[in-house]
Parts: structure tokens; sequence; C-alpha cells
């Protein structure tokens, strides 16, 4: 199937329409999605919800295991059995990976793969007035396989913000180079590419004059960053830079994996006054064949001396991990000795994912798989560890006084503040609305459900 390099649209780009996404997958589709939102929302549309009538449906998919494939294909099903006169777009991971397929379902008007912004925008603006073949749906960019300098840039760039959120999030890189075996996103998201310094200097400058007192840099391969410009330059010297400018008060990092997590880095951490004390650190197991046959690029010893440092260097920094169970040759064995791993380990919560196969992935030929009982037994057992440790965690602050960043919004059954402190624990408290989007001291009281509640101090009135 050719591939659309452009959309010739002759409506008028001022046609009005409600379009209504769903968004599956991860925060960078998340992401994605509130950057598309905010780009149809100025050109004059009106986003609804997926379940509301609309004229436009678009389903940004993902494509990380079969099931999520699956649900994709479904959503686009509902979305034409709730309109059909709509016009009903797939883009996303699924829609990258999978053209083809996409196209050939009879309820796609239009696959729209990633960084391809411009023409979800254009198609959203022309409509659809008669069927299209299927290779005259498809407009997808082959961004694993383009030569480095052809490679598009990054069209989804910008900074976004949540509803009721004080923070804003930022991408600076997309794409991942690392082929662990279970992952498919370096075939969907392609190379790994950043953004020059400059330009998240400029964004985060224009984010603090908006008011905004938290920024979270975000990225498919966070730790990626940097390696592919020219000069080269790493996460490190981009956080260094940060940190000499303070253009906000608050930085958040996204994700990191252990091996990317340097003593300037480190360094860094500990003596910052801008970034927040919180890493998430997905470890993905804590056994050393099984992370030999995920290819990670660290093993246990690795891990568990980084974890040490930052748990020496940083006593109150929450660290969290993802772990997959259940991947295939994870026996009796290699489960006890990475819960051994986990349970000695200083992480202070858990994302838990069961194994589940993703066609086109290493994994997915080997033939050693675990039960889906046994997987979904020990999901159970790891997310009970992980919540005995986000318990023991935040009791330890119980008394303490912590700096907390309010939202905009209140807590809709207690009415009272929440927000966050650096060390990334939900705070909730009573106050007035002046407090929101102010960091402001917290003496905690009590904490009860993965969560701390406080007083405000009064100085900081």
């Amino acid at each position: 199937m050719s591939l659309a390099a452009s959309l010739d649209v002759t409506s008028s780009p001022h046609t009005s329409r409600r379009v209504a996404i769903t968004t599956l997958g991860c925060k960078v589709n998340q992401y994605d999605t509130a950057t598309l939102q905010e780009r149809l929302s100025a050109a004059g549309h009106q986003c609804v919800s997926f379940s509301d009538a609309a004229e436009v449906y678009i389903v940004n998919s993902c494509t990380v295991t079969n099931q999520a494939d699956a649900e994709s294909r479904q959503l686009v099903r509902r979305a034409r059995r709730r309109n059909p006169e709509a016009q009903v777009i797939m883009t996303g991971c699924y829609a990258q990976v999978s053209p083809d397929a996409v196209a050939h379902m009879p309820e796609v008007d239009y696959v729209v793969g990633l960084n391809r912004l411009d023409d979800l925008v254009r198609l959203v603006a022309q409509g659809v007035s008669t069927p299209q073949p299927p290779d005259q749906k498809v407009f997808v960019s082959k961004l694993r396989t383009a030569r480095h300098e052809s490679t598009p840039e990054i069209n989804t760039f910008g900074a976004v913000t949540f509803q009721g959120q004080t923070r804003a999030f930022l991408k600076v890189q997309e794409g991942c180079d690392l082929f662990c075996t279970f992952c498919i996103v370096p075939m969907s998201r392609g190379k790994s590419r950043s953004i020059a310094p400059r330009v998240i200097l400029e964004q985060l400058d224009r984010l603090a004059d908006q008011g905004f007192q938290e920024v979270v840099l975000t990225g498919i391969h966070l730790g990626g960053y940097g390696a592919d410009l020219h000069p080269q330059v790493n996460l490190a010297w981009l956080l260094e830079a940060l940190e000499e400018q303070r253009p906000v008060p608050r930085v958040r990092l996204s994700s990191l994996d252990p091996h990317e997590i340097s003593p300037t880095l480190i360094q860094l951490l500990t003596h910052s006054e801008i970034l927040c004390p919180h890493l998430h650190i997905p470890l993905q197991w804590g056994e050393d064949s099984i992370l030999a046959r995920m290819r990670r690029r660290y093993d246990t010893a690795l891990a568990r001396d980084i974890l040490t440092e930052l748990r020496e260097r940083l006593p109150h920094a929450a660290l969290g991990t993802d772990l997959i169970v259940g991947f295939p040759g994870e026996g009796e064995t290699e489960f006890s000795q990475g819960m051994d791993f986990l349970e000695e380990s200083p992480f202070t919560y858990f994302h838990v994912f069961p194994y589940s196969v993703r066609s086109g992935t290493t994994a997915a030929k080997f033939t050693d798989r675990v039960p889906p009982s046994v997987i979904h037994e020990r999901a159970g057992l790891v997310r009970a560890l992980g919540e005995r440790k986000k318990a023991a965690f935040i009791r330890q602050f119980e008394s303490e006084t912590l700096p907390v960043l309010f939202e905009h919004q209140r807590d809709k059954s207690s009415g009272r503040l929440k927000g966050y402190s650096r060390n990334y624990i939900r705070v909730y408290a009573d106050g007035s609305d002046d407090y929101m989007n102010r960091e402001v001291p917290v003496r905690m009281t009590r904490a009860d459900d993965g969560l701390l509640s406080g007083t405000i101090l009064q100085d900081a009135a």
C-alpha cells in the first residue's frame, strides 16, 4: 500500500464539527490526544465525550498487546454504530503498525499514523462524502525505516494540561531504539528523536508566564534524550540547564531505566531546587534470566546498586516501577527470586502488568508461556506487595511537613483541596480557593488509603 504524503483538502477549513476522541494505552497517547484536542479546538471544532453524538469519531489506538488491537477495533465499530453517518478515523500506534488491516475495516474512513497531526486536523475539517478504497484511506509515515535526516519532526510537541491539574506535560522526546523483546514501540513510534534544548526552554518560559508551577518532562524513551541531536547532549545536560535557569518552580521526570540513572543525575536530584525527588524506574522484573530474555540493558546487581544509592542520597524520594508478571520462562524459581528482590528494594509503588502476547515481537515466538491462571495469581501477589510498600512509605510522613502544590479543582467527594507533594504523595487539606495553584507547607496528620491528610500552616496564607 502506498503511503500518502499529504492531503488535498477542498472544503472550507472553517467548518465546525463535533469531534469525539477516545484514547487507549499509555500516558504518551493521552498526551497526544490532549495535543490534538487543543488543535481541533483552536480550529473551531467542539470536542465532546466519546459517548455523545458526534460528527467525527477518532480512536487513538494502542498496540502494546493483541488485546489492545482488539479493543481498538471494537471502539471503531462502536463509533460506527453510534452514528452511521459520522466520519470515523483511527490513529495511534495500532494505526501506525497495521495500517493495511485497519484500512480494510469497513467502519474506518481514514487511517492516520503517528506524527501526522496536520493531516488529522485537515481530515476533520474535510469530512467524508463517499467511501474510499483502502489504498486511499491511509496517511502513515515510515518512522522506523526513514533516513535519520528525513525522519519527520515531532509535531505532537508542545505543552498540554489535563482538566483540574496544575502541572503541564512537555514532550521532549519521541520514539525508541532499545527493542526489548516484549515491546512493539520501536516499530510504532519510530526512531528516537529529541527536541532541541532551546525550544524546550522557550516552552518552559511560556508555561511560567501562564502561571504553571510544575512541568512533567515526558517521552517514549526519556533516557535516550539528546543522542540524536547535533551537538549530542543527554538528559543530565538538559536538567543542568534547567537548574541553572529555573524557568518553573517544579520539574518532574517521567520514566528512566536503571542504567540511565547516572551519577551526574543522582547528584542533580540530590541538590536541585526544582527537580522533584521522584523517579519512575521501569524495572520490568527482578530476576536476571527474565531480564536477559526481555533484552533489558541491566541486571539485578546494577539495579540494586542504583536503587540503594538513590535511597541513601534521597531518603524521602518516591521510587516507582513497572513490572511485567508472567513473562515466558518465568517458573516458580524466577518468580520467587523476583519477589525477593522487590521485597528488599526501596520501591514505593508498583504498576503491575500481566504479560500478554504482542504479535510481531520476539517474545511472541517464545513457547514456554506461563498459564493465564498462574499469571493472574502472581499478579495479585505482586500488587499486594506494592500496596504494602506504598502504605509503609506514606506512613513515615505522618506528623512531617511537606510542600504541596494544590490543584485547580477540589476533591469531589469531600470538597477538600487536593494536590501532590514533591515526592508524589497525594495530599488533602481544608482551605480556601486562594491556595489553588500554590505550593504551600502542609503539616501531615493522617495516612490512609494511599494518601495523606494535613493542615496548611498558618504562615502559608
